[in-house]
This record gives structure tokens, C-alpha cells and sequence, in this order.
């Protein structure tokens, strides 16, 4: 395993990063703890959830991923051994199950957020805490493109009220330091001034989609994250499991997240299709696993501190680990340009 450090702290973390929001849906506790004994001893010491996971949300299993990974350090410690990061949902119709859908990056709901998510994990700290996605309209999930906002946004937590809950929240000894989700270039900016001139915790990362279907990151927020120093936590690396190429075809493998919940179809269009099947040949052409090419890919990028994989069975999640060992040639990494300048962001 090698391993990078979270912004300019010296917390330590491996560059595989062990994502858990299938855990209470896809998969049952048993193989949660599987999973967790088998990255930890492979190296993997970063794991990421949120209170809103498991995935698809819905208020039935709302907390169960935070629930599971609680349970395993009341049966196996190894707390000290772990970077654990979380995340404080934003609102939204799709999330009214969690504080009414209208939750707000406010002193009293982060407080209240951090804590429920301390008791489900059986932890009095986590060391990343993460706001999963911004208050207000933007551009995430899916959209490329800026579009106003369809409503005034009057009740938004000013950003500084935000970023002095975090703060207080890290004096507390509950947070060892914080970061950002889905956000966009104007955002991350906004809390990096903010923490210079109020003198408030910076945040070290940002957690945001990066795959070879969606490389939007790499406009704006990469050279933040070389100027800032706060790397890219690269989520759907593999673009919920397309990358792999196990959909090639209209395949649909039995237990395969997008067989069972079809409506995520981010990744699902001509022109991804087009794309996945260049880089699948691609990978084949060079004998290569079309999961853990992309996975390299990754991997190998400057800005990126960690890289987010999941897995639902234990062969993926092996193949997932191992493809930090994977070095990808110059040919190779020349042809994925190749590709990508053809089949430029067809899943942002």
C-alpha cells in the first residue's frame, strides 16, 4: 500500500480508500466485517461513510453503514488503526427522511448530525467530517454545467456560521479535521478565504466524483488542490461498476448494483457507452483488467489523495486494493487521452 497525508496534517492515510455505502444494503453485516478485517490487514487504514448510507437512501436503512462499522469496533477495537471519515447529509426531496429533508449546515444540526453519527459508530471521534453535499443550488450529481438557482435561497447557513460549527466541533476533540463533498471550484475557494481570514480549520479535502467517464474535476478544482494543498477523495471511481465493462452490451449480472437499482443510470448513455467499450478494449489490448486500469488511472493523478473504491463481493474488492500495485505505461496513459479527447465528460 503507499500512503499520503490529508491536506497539510499529518494524518496519515492510504491512497485506497475503503468506501462502505453498500454495507446494509447489498451487503449484510458479516460481509461488512469481511470486508473491514480484509482491507485493514491489506494496508487500507481510510474508510469513508456518511449518515446518510446505505445507498439507495431511504429512511429504512438510513445510519445502517455507520450502525455496521460501529459494531465492528465494539467487537475488534482497532480504532487507533483507523481513518475514519464521515459526512453530514445536505438537503434535498430525496432525503426528507433526514431531519425533514430541510437539514442545514447550522451550528445546532451539525452538532446534532456529528453526535448520532459518534453513537452509531461507537467512536468519540471521527478524523474527517465532511459536508456531503452544498446547501445550496449548484452544480453536482450529475450537472456539467452552471444553472441559477429556480428559487431564492434566502435560508442558506452563511458559509463562515458553517465553517464555525466545524471549528468548534475539531476544539471539542469530536473532529481531527474537515473537508467538503460534491462541491464545486467557487465553493471550495469561498471556505479556503474564510478559514484564512477568520482563522477557522481549513478543510484538506475535497470528496467529488473522478472517473475516466467524468473528468470534470480536473477543470478548476485540480490546480485548487495543487495550489491549496486539498486533494480530490475520488468517489465512483469505476462509475458505479460501468468501468468494469460488466454492462457492455446491455448486460445486467445478477446482484450488480445497477441491475438492482436501475434508476442509476448516470452513466448510462451513448456516448459512456461508446467510451467504456474504447477503454474495455483498451485495457485488453494490454492485457490489462479494464477495472484496475481505470483504477491506475486514478491512482496516478497528482491531485488526488485518496481513491474511493466499493465493492459488493470479495473478489472485486481484492482486484480494487491491488490496483495500487498497478503502473500504467506511458502508451497506455497516452491512448486514455486518445480516448478521452473524443469522448470528453459523457457522465459528468
Amino acid at each position: 500500500m503507499r500512503y499520503t497525508t490529508l491536506g497539510t496534517t499529518d494524518i496519515k492515510v492510504s491512497q485506497i480508500c475503503l468506501g462502505t455505502m453498500t454495507w446494509g444494503e447489498q451487503n449484510t453485516l458479516d460481509e461488512a466485517f469481511q470486508q473491514m478485517n480484509f482491507a485493514l490487514d491489506r494496508g487500507v487504514n481510510f474508510w469513508d461513510t456518511a449518515e446518510l448510507y446505505s445507498v439507495p437512501p431511504k429512511a429504512e436503512t438510513y445510519g445502517s453503514t455507520e450502525t455496521i462499522i460501529g459494531e465492528w469496533f465494539a467487537k475488534h477495537g482497532r480504532r487507533d488503526e483507523v481513518v475514519l471519515a464521515s459526512k453530514i447529509a445536505g438537503p434535498g426531496e430525496f432525503v426528507e427522511h433526514i431531519r425533514g429533508g430541510k437539514t442545514r449546515f447550522n451550528k445546532e444540526m451539525i452538532e446534532q448530525a456529528l453526535n448520532a453519527s459518534l453513537k452509531r459508530l461507537q467512536t468519540d471521534y471521527l478524523d474527517l467530517y465532511q459536508l456531503h453535499w452544498p446547501e445550496r443550488e449548484t452544480n453536482f450529481f450529475g450537472q456539467l454545467g452552471f444553472a441559477y438557482p429556480q428559487k431564492t435561497q434566502d435560508d442558506l447557513t452563511p458559509m463562515a456560521e458553517t465553517l464555525e460549527a466545524l471549528s468548534e466541533q475539531v476544539k471539542a476533540g469530536k473532529i481531527r479535521t474537515i473537508g467538503l463533498s460534491n462541491e464545486t471550484a467557487w465553493g471550495t475557494m469561498n471556505f479556503l478565504h474564510l478559514a484564512k481570514s477568520m482563522g477557522l480549520e481549513k478543510i484538506v479535502t475535497v470528496q467529488n466524483p473522478y472517473n475516466l467517464l467524468n473528468r470534470s474535476y480536473e477543470v478548476g478544482l485540480a490546480e485548487i488542490a495543487h495550489q491549496e494543498q486539498v486533494g480530490l477523495l475520488a468517489y465512483s471511481p469505476l462509475a458505479f461498476g460501468v468501468l468494469a465493462g460488466k454492462y457492455l452490451n446491455n448486460q445486467r449480472p445478477e446482484n450488480a448494483r445497477i441491475t438492482l437499482f436501475p434508476r442509476f443510470d448516470r452513466y448510462f448513455n451513448p456516448q459512456a457507452d461508446a467510451a467504456t467499450k474504447a477503454y474495455v478494449e483498451l485495457a485488453q489490448q494490454h492485457g490489462l483488467s479494464a477495472a484496475q486500469m481505470a483504477l491506475s488511472y486514478i491512482n496516478s493523478r497528482p491531485f488526488v489523495t485518496a481513491n474511493i473504491i466499493g465493492a459488493t463481493t470479495m473478489e472485486q474488492l481484492k482486484e480494487n486494493i491491488e490496483s495500487i500495485d498497478v503502473a500504467l505505461s506511458d502508451e497506455v496513459l497516452a491512448e486514455i487521452e486518445q480516448i478521452h479527447q473524443r469522448y470528453t465528460y459523457p457522465s459528468p
